[in-house]
């Protein structure tokens, strides 16, 4: 498997609080990764400071082997695409408009959506089970649609590594889980990565393969979802006590 992300000795600051310290990540292709800690921990830092959004206070990040600070924005977004937490919109664009933006890495300034640039479009919004609102107004959406048509335009974009900031955020139960299924299904199909912030650990057992733990003292913990998820890392990690459940097979961690 090859490397698309990876950070050496990386540490990240945020006012006073220290978020991580010399952490050192590989991401590799086909890989799925959950990043997991409490509220206010610095999940998003993180994820903003990968995406080079952020410079960190020191360390270094490398987007396939090379610097990503000395990379331009659209030689990011071809191949690191960012989902935001929330979004807010402030032109009453349509769906199909708005989800158009994430072909724009590929193209050329002033240049018009091609018939391709349109199919990618539409074949997105159908993954998010929302072609039929191609010409809605975007302000016309819940929160839960409106997430779905930010993912759409992310897919769009067609990265190889997609950084998530709670894909899951303003879905109900059964959107979690057809995204998250779909999401998963396509990225093992094309070879592709995800990094995921999550608030559901079951949720990142279920669909990721690798986890970073952030506690709130600024260490950190790595590995695979079965080797540092349990009931003694969780507890640790929200500051209050977890157990484990066990059904077929499958591990299910609730407050203790």
């Amino acid at each position: 498997m090859s490397i698309l992300l990876e950070t050496h000795q990386l540490s990240v600051t945020i006012a006073d609080k220290t978020i991580c310290q010399k952490l050192d990540l590989q991401i590799k292709s086909g890989q799925s990764w959950a990043i997991l800690g409490m509220n206010g921990v610095g999940k998003t830092t993180l994820l903003h400071t990968l995406a080079a959004l952020r410079t960190p206070q020191s360390g270094t990040i490398e987007l396939l082997g090379k610097n990503i600070f000395q990379l331009n924005k659209r030689a990011i977004a071809k191949i690191l695409g960012l989902l935001l937490q929330d979004h807010e919109d402030a032109f009453p664009g349509s769906v199909m408009q708005t989800v158009l933006t994430g072909r724009h890495p590929h193209m050329n300034n002033w240049q018009w959506e091609s018939a391709q640039d349109i199919a990618i479009a539409k074949q997105a919004l159908a993954f998010v089970e929302l072609e039929e609102f191609a010409e809605r107004s975007i302000l016309t959406l819940s929160g839960g649609e409106r997430r779905r048509v930010a993912l759409a335009s992310l897919l769009c974009q067609q990265p190889k590594l997609f950084l998530l900031d709670e894909p899951t955020n303003h879905l109900d139960l059964r959107y979690q889980h057809r995204l998250l299924d779909n999401l998963s299904t396509q990225l093992r199909q094309q070879n592709k990565t995800a990094i995921m912030i999550m608030h559901d650990v079951n949720l990142a057992m279920r669909y990721c393969n690798h986890a970073l733990l952030l506690f709130n003292d600024g260490s950190h913990q790595i590995g695979f979802c079965n080797e540092v998820i349990n009931k003694e890392s969780l507890s640790r990690l929200y500051d209050y006590p977890m157990r484990s459940l066990k059904e077929n097979d499958t591990e299910i961690f609730i407050p203790g």
